[in-house]
């Protein structure tokens, strides 16, 4: 299932949910892939079956909120031609004010720990000779279409997201006259452990694998932006458009039914 020319690629929460959807389809002979998650028993299920596709496959648990152990794992991969940053956690508020540990938990791991991972390697590569395409290195976020709209119900998730987006797109503006390309992978509902748990209707559902074959497409041709399902995403857009009052119209279960965070990672 090889996708992309990248040779080597390095993904957090990689052992399970999309991010070991986006590992099995970038698996395949020649490719060299760096994955890191925190349950060391799922990575190594997931990264076995990158085997299985002919991929070298080098594992790493560690938590993305440490910093230190972020940059020596980017630091020990060498040259990355792809850099995924996809572990996160997500959790609602049940219509409450979220908790405080809840929202700091949420904002360190999905905006803090994907810098952890981008930053350095954003570094790295500036420093990489070019490919054949001009490009040394390009750098994946994972945010959500939940970035475009101020869900009452998933008030630091949101947040979270739509920080992440932002800094990847605005980044890619300087970064790319260097070489280097940062896109913002803005998914919709995915059929993970993470949205195992939502009480609620999720229109546009996918699997893992749909999720990852779409992400991929986006980032080979070279989309800053990559937001899907369109449906989804334009409705996200529209009710991002709402004057801030009207917010209380929305659904206070936009991101789960309460305080119970569920990591990707």
């Amino acid at each position: 299932m090889a996708t992309g020319p990248w040779r080597s690629v390095a993904i957090t929460g990689a052992s399970s949910g999309f991010g070991a959807a986006l590992a099995r389809e970038l698996a395949a002979p020649g490719r060299v892939l760096h994955l890191s998650g925190r349950d060391a028993t799922r990575l190594a299920g997931a990264a076995e079956a990158c085997r299985a596709a002919g991929a070298e496959v080098r594992e790493a648990c560690f938590d993305v909120r440490d910093a230190a152990a972020c940059e020596a794992w980017v630091a020990a991969a060498g040259p990355l031609a792809l850099l995924i940053a996809n572990a996160g956690v997500s959790a609602g508020s049940g219509g409450a004010v979220e908790p405080a540990d809840q929202a700091r938990d949420i904002f360190a791991v999905n905006l803090t720990g994907a810098l952890n991972t981008a930053l350095p390697a954003l570094a790295a590569m500036r420093l990489q000779p070019p490919g054949p395409d001009g490009v040394r290195g390009r750098i994946a976020v994972v945010a959500s279409v939940a970035a475009f709209v101020a869900a009452p119900g998933a008030p630091a998730y949101c947040a979270s997201k739509a920080a992440l987006q932002r800094w990847a797109e605005a980044t890619d503006a300087t970064a790319r006259r260097g070489g280097v390309r940062l896109h913002a992978l803005c998914p919709g509902y995915i059929s993970t452990p993470m949205t195992a748990g939502n009480d609620f209707p999720m229109p546009g559902l996918m699997t893992p694998e749909d999720a990852a074959r779409r992400a991929l497409a986006g980032l080979a041709r070279g989309k800053p932006r990559v937001a899907f399902p369109l449906p989804l995403y334009l409705a996200a857009r529209l009710a991002g458009a709402l004057p801030p009052r009207w917010l209380s119209v929305l659904p206070s279960k936009a991101q789960g039914s309460g305080p119970r965070p569920r990591r990707e990672a």
